[in-house]
Formats: C-alpha cells, structure tokens, sequence
C-alpha cells in the first residue's frame, strides 16, 4: 500500500493519475498481474514510444515497477504494479507524527500451529511439511510465507513514544489468506486480531488462492500451492477497529489504555470460535502479490510538558 500522509508529499502520483490512458494502464495491470510494453501498446492501440512517456511516469511516481525480462524476441520490459492500494491522508496535519515498521513475518514472537502448517523462506521449505517443531527453527525469521489450519502468530511492535506523546492511531498491513491443502480459491476462513491481547475484531478470507502463480514466488515454488493472498489494512483509533475501512468492532485504542510505556503486540489467528475455520497463511516478501512483510504504522499526538520547579530551603542549625 502507498500511504500519502501529506497532499504535498503526492504531488507526483496525482500528476501520474491525471491523464488517462496512465489510468487505464493501471487498471490492464490490475488485472493482468503484468504485462510487457508491447501487450500494453497493443492493447491500448498506441504506438511504443507513446506508452514509453506514461510508463515512464508511472514508475518515477512509485506507482509500478518495470523489471527486464528475456523473451521469444528480445530484452523484454514487464510492469506490474508496485502496490495494490492507494490511501490519501486528508485530515493530517501534522505530518511528522507517525513512525512506521516493517517486520519480517517470519520474525514473530510467539505462536501455535496445527497441521496443515509449514514455512518457506525464498529458497527453501523450512524443515517438513505439517511438522509444527520447525516453528522454533532459527530459519523462521527468514520465511516468506507461513501456512497453518489453526493455531496463531504474534508479533512484537516497537514502542517508540516519548512521554509526552501518546497513540492515536495503529495501523497493520499484510498479505494474508485462508489455508487449504493445496489450494481452493473458495475456502471461506475467520481471522480474528488481537492487541495486547484483546480481541478487536475479524475478517473472513473468502479462499486460499491458486488460479495464477503469484507475483513475487521464487521459481521453485510449486505450482499446486497457494500462490497469493489479498492485502489488508487494520486500523484501531479513538472511534472503533476497522479493516479496509469497514468497522469490525467498537473496540478503541481508549478500551486497550496503551501509553508511551506499553507493550505492543499484534496477533493473527484461527480459533475454535472461528465459524468458518479453514486456517491461515501469510505472505511476505518474495512470496504472493505485494513485496512487503507486515507493516505496522503509529500515529501519534503530541502534548505540551508543563515545567515544574522544585524549590528548596536550606536551614542552618547553629
């Protein structure tokens, strides 16, 4: 996801996003996964070196990535989009009030697997198939999907609040999915999410996706697993929990009473509560449709420190 936290900041993708035929080349990569200068000068009816300015464009926003390829005719340049959501801060005034982190979903903290489970790293199953043991394996932290029928992963975010500042907002994004044995593109499962253990809400994913092979999948991965996921945004303020924008939960960062000396941790799991329990799978990056791990994002308020002087009387004795 690119998050604009300031108008100012997005100057270049608004221009990016002016013209249309940029739109409608984002709208053939949406759809298409990726596709090669050529297919988009084709499908488009314009000439290459008219598709050559847009796309040249679109990259120096951010908005794709162009990665060069050899093909049937040549050095081939293949785009695809650098991110799959777009999100425009408006009410932002201070734009230097937020930090964010990007931790490798191999690197939790604590979990619980139950088979079907496994890890992967980009060049390698991390130990055996359905074996929970390797949960524990110091390779964990350099996995790049991670796969169980029930069970959870926690992950520790770092506090970085001073004293006189405190949570506003906390936002999580990542890549996430049921898990089927292989795949099954209609396999509903109910994720439920945690802070500081309490329970903030859930989103049912409607599959364990296989129909096309994932973006960023090492070569070796096989092709009768699941390839990709759907990209989340789970966001808890002052005024409820949401996930994409729709509201999961009345629960409030007031209700979980974080301050600048708290524990943070996020939790993802499957449950017996889970009506539609058909596991999970995460995806990092090398693995699915977005090259990122779980991003977590803080937004904060800062207060102003009243000075306090302690005055003292000294008494001599004689």
């Amino acid at each position: 996801m690119i998050y604009i936290k300031d108008l100012m900041s997005g100057i270049d993708i608004f221009k990016a996003l002016s013209s249309e035929i940029r739109i409608q080349i984002l709208e053939l990569l949406a759809s298409n996964q990726e596709l090669n200068l050529n297919e988009i000068a084709r499908r488009l009816n314009l000439s290459n070196g008219a598709i050559t300015m847009h796309i040249k464009k679109l990259e120096d926003s951010g908005l794709i990535e162009i990665n060069t390829s050899v093909g049937k005719h040549g050095i081939q340049k293949v785009c695809y989009l650098n991110k799959d959501k777009l999100m425009v801060d408006l009410r932002s005034k201070d734009t230097d009030n937020l930090y964010e982190v990007e931790i490798q979903v191999g690197h939790y903290s604590n979990y619980q697997a139950f088979p079907t489970c496994g890890l992967a790293t980009k060049d390698s199953i991390i130990g055996d198939f359905d074996d929970p043991r390797y949960f524990a394996d110091p390779q964990r932290i350099d996995s790049g999907v991670i796969w169980m029928s029930e069970g959870f992963l926690e992950y520790r975010i770092p506090n970085y609040l001073k004293p006189n500042q405190s949570f506003r907002e906390i936002q999580f994004s990542l890549e996430l999915g049921s898990e089927a044995p292989g795949y099954a593109d209609n396999y509903p499962s109910d994720l439920y999410f945690y802070i500081n253990g309490t329970e903030i809400g859930y989103w049912t994913s409607p599959g364990d996706f296989g129909d096309m092979r994932g973006t960023f999948n090492p070569d070796w991965w096989p092709p009768h697993l699941n390839q990709y996921g759907m990209l989340k945004l789970i966001r808890i303020n002052k005024d409820g929990s949401f996930i994409d924008g729709c509201r999961i939960s009345d629960v409030t960062l007031q209700d979980i009473e974080l301050n600048y000396k708290s524990e943070l941790t996020f939790r993802i799991a499957v449950t017996d509560k889970s009506v539609n329990k058909r596991g999970m799978t995460i995806y990092g990056k090398h693995f699915g449709n977005y090259n990122q791990d779980l991003l977590a994002r803080v937004l904060y308020d800062e207060h102003e420190v009243k000075e306090t002087r302690n005055t003292s009387l000294r008494v001599n004795a004689e």
